[in-house]
């Protein structure tokens, strides 16, 4: 770890927390905004429902397979140089985006593409920032950065399809150009105020092979059950691409064992609190990473409300997380994370359980009561386990742990609508689903099946709380009060 004085220290840990706040709500913003531009983009481009599904899946699926690589990059090249990276690689996405021209099919693979870079500055925003957060403060004090940090990820979310609206009234491309000068103004800034904590490795190796057999074995997998959900792809092709994922991860366990400089240090999972931490991790997002999208096609299909309303009827949801985030993390520093991060689960689980309950007749009080229970329980959890990941790894170990921990939080999401989405196909027809989605306004038609519809959300919620409490159960195993081997 480099070495400054203690004041210049305890100054650069909010410098560093302010630059890494920017980073979040830029991504964070654009996710949710984007989702409200959709159909004013679709009309003008003439995008069929399978041009704007990749626009959002792309997103997710490249930060699932990216951020492994990044992370053992940002240990070995430095966080700065990657987090810089990243607000030029998202900024120069943006941009392109926002000037996509053309029609119909030529329209849709230019987004693809354009949010494709976007993803790659995302990701590398996403790994480093949590590392240097992790850097920036010290031992006792990481769990309090770490939710301050995740917060702004929420208040991105949060206000997004506001400013999403606002932006969209006057055209959809603003909802890219919106990031450029956020871009512009950060990169310099970030530039000039970070710098390198703790010294990069000295490791001069890239594990090719490794790196190949991860980002293929996640692909597979990911679109395998993904496709699932889609009536008209063949079972064969599915079953091929989810028969090839899990013999290229038995591969990639394979190499890893043996290479000289690992992609994914698979010693990492030696350690309990480590290993625990991010099971919880991967069935938490499981568990959660659908509920937005279900509350979106609740509240747009059967609740009639329009892609705005929806959005300012979930606020309830981010506010929730925002009272408790910092509260958690703090906490998590003076008394550990296993207390933290089983109660949060628990709660998450009794709001899951509140939201299977829900109909077209629930009372919005009501059902805002329920978000609030759910996200307590996310704000709850979220900090303590992030600080129990990152502080059962060395300094030098950092970038490596944020990249996994990212990667499993990201597929458990990935994974929670694979699996949740089939609930509700099975009611109602992939059309309306979309429909419902990008447009919004109500159900139309004695075609819609609104009671098998609301049994199936009920369902995909039941399965969800189902995930909640084996998080419970793996937040539990871990050490108590644990002795943090890093240094801060």
């Amino acid at each position: 770890m480099n070495d400054c004085p203690e004041g210049s220290f305890l100054d650069y840990k909010w410098t560093a927390l302010s630059v890494t706040t920017v980073g979040a709500v830029l991504s964070s913003i654009q996710s949710s905004a984007l989702l409200i531009a959709l159909p004013s983009m679709m009309k003008e481009l003439d995008l069929n429902f399978f041009y704007a599904l990749w626009i959002i899946l792309i997103y997710m699926l490249l930060t699932v397979v990216l951020v492994p690589t990044i992370g053992k990059l940002a240990d070995s090249l430095g966080r700065k140089k990657l987090y810089n990276l990243g607000f030029a690689i998202f900024g120069a996405g943006s941009l392109l985006a926002g000037m996509a021209g053309g029609k119909g099919a030529t329209a849709g693979n230019e987004l693809v593409l354009f949010r494709a870079i976007q993803a790659v500055g995302g990701s590398l925003l996403m790994v480093n920032s949590t590392a240097i957060v992790a850097d920036a403060f010290k031992k006792g004090e990481v769990g309090l950065g770490l939710g301050v940090n995740q917060i702004a990820f929420i208040v991105g979310f949060t206000v997004g399809p506001v400013v999403g609206g606002l932006l969209t009234a006057i055209s959809w491309r603003l909802v890219f150009f919106f990031n450029i000068p956020i871009a512009v103004f950060a990169l310099p800034w970030a530039y000039l105020r970070l710098r390198e904590v703790v010294e990069p490795s000295k490791e001069a190796g890239f594990d090719y092979a490794g790196n190949a057999l991860i980002a293929a074995a996640l692909t597979a997998l990911l679109l395998g059950l993904t496709f699932i959900a889609f009536p008209g792809i063949p079972l064969a092709y599915i079953g091929g691409l989810l028969v090839s994922s899990f013999i290229l991860f038995a591969l990639f366990f394979r190499v890893e064992t043996s290479a000289k400089y690992p992609i994914m240090d698979l010693s990492l999972f030696h350690d309990a609190g480590f290993s625990y931490a991010n099971a919880a991790n991967l069935l938490s997002g499981i568990a959660t990473g659908a509920v937005t999208f279900l509350l979106i096609f609740f509240l747009q299909g059967p609740y009639g409300q329009t892609p705005l309303s929806a959005g300012i009827m979930m606020i309830p949801y981010g506010l929730a997380f925002l009272a408790l985030g910092p509260l958690s993390g703090r906490l998590s520093d003076l008394y550990g994370s296993r207390s933290l991060s089983m109660a949060g689960m628990a709660v998450s689980s009794a709001g899951l359980f509140m939201l299977a309950t829900i109909t077209r007749g629930t009372p919005y009080p009501v059902l805002a009561s329920y978000m609030v229970v759910m996200g307590a329980g996310s704000g709850l959890f979220s900090s303590p386990n992030t600080n129990a990941i990152m502080s059962s790894v060395s300094p030098m170990r950092r970038g490596m742990a944020s990249g996994i921990r990212a990667m499993l939080r990201n597929t458990g999401s990935m994974l929670s609508l694979a699996v949740t989405f089939p609930f509700l196909i099975s009611r109602v027809t992939v059309n309306q689903l979309m429909e419902i989605m990008l447009y919004g306004g109500g159900v139309h038609g004695s075609s819609f099946n609104l009671i098998g519809f609301e049994a199936g959300l009920h369902a995909a919620f039941l399965f969800s709380m189902a995930m909640s409490v084996a998080a419970v159960a793996f937040s539990a195993m871990m050490p108590p009060a644990r002795q943090q081997s890093a240094k801060q």
